[in-house]
Order: C-alpha cells, then structure tokens, then sequence
C-alpha cells in the first residue's frame, strides 16, 4: 500500500484529497468533518513551522485554507465543487471562486482567508521571499478563516 501511495504522490496525485470525495460520495458530512480536521493539522503544523522555516509554514497555512474552502463547498453545495468533481480535481482557480462564491453567502472571511493564503503559497512557499515575520498578518487571516468555518459548520 505505501508503494501504491508513494507512486500516486511522485505523479502529483493527493491521496488525502482523493479518499476524501470518495467518502463524500458516500457521506458528505464526514468528509466535511475530515477535511476540519485535516485543517486543523495543517494549521498546528504552520504554527511548528514559524519558529523557523517560513517555506513550510507558507505551505501548511495555504493547505488548511484550502481544506477549510473544500469543506464550505461541499456544506453548502457551490456550483464550483461540480465543476471540481467533473475534472477530478480541484484546482487554485476554482477554489477561489468557490471562496467568492461562499462570501457572498457567509461572509467575507472566507474569501480574505484564502487571498491571504494564496498569498503566502505563492510567496512565501514558491517564490520562498517571506521571512517568518513578514507573515503574522497572511497567517492570522487564515487562522480566522479556519475559527469561522469551524463556527459556521457547528451550527
């Protein structure tokens, strides 16, 4: 099993993500909670992170962001999750229309929470030009973006 995962990683397949919405097919709740959960993580790991490498913090604040938009979409339904469901995947693009889209239906912490992240995976993990204190401000959007979702998903 871990040969199969290693080989579907190296093709830039996520595992995670693909389990995921199989289990959504299935049970769109539990992937909801799974994919907090898996938010969660990310977002203790970045924290880990910004005592020194803010490469990987970048990183893990942009993938709860991106675990927080999934789980939004697939709650409430957004026209965006059809599209990311027929092509496979989800894609940066789409997430961020799937952010506009849950704005105008919860707020604009959704779509704040992800501009930042996209921010810091763009900068501070691609481009690799964001020291750990340039990022309190991209960090701390998402951190909110998470604590709102939690809320929202809570009622």
């Amino acid at each position: 099993m871990e040969e199969i995962v290693k080989r579907l990683r190296e093709r830039g397949i996520d595992v995670e993500d693909v389990l995921i919405a199989a289990l959504a097919r299935q049970d769109p709740q539990e992937s909801v909670k799974l994919r907090i959960s898996l938010a969660e993580r990310y977002m203790a790991e970045c924290e880990k992170y910004l005592k020194g490498d803010p490469v990987q913090a970048s990183e893990k604040a942009y993938k709860a962001a991106e675990e927080v938009a999934k789980a939004l979409a697939e709650k409430f339904g957004v026209p965006e999750l059809q599209t990311a469901l027929k092509e496979g995947r989800w894609y940066a693009y789409l997430l961020g229309k799937a952010s506009n889209t849950l704005a105008r239906m919860l707020g604009g912490w959704i779509a704040d929470g992800w501009s930042n992240a996209y921010f810091l995976h763009v900068w501070g993990f691609h481009e690799a030009k964001l020291a750990v204190e340039d990022m309190t401000y991209y960090v701390n959007r998402v951190r909110e973006m998470l604590n709102e979702a939690k809320k929202v998903l809570a009622t």
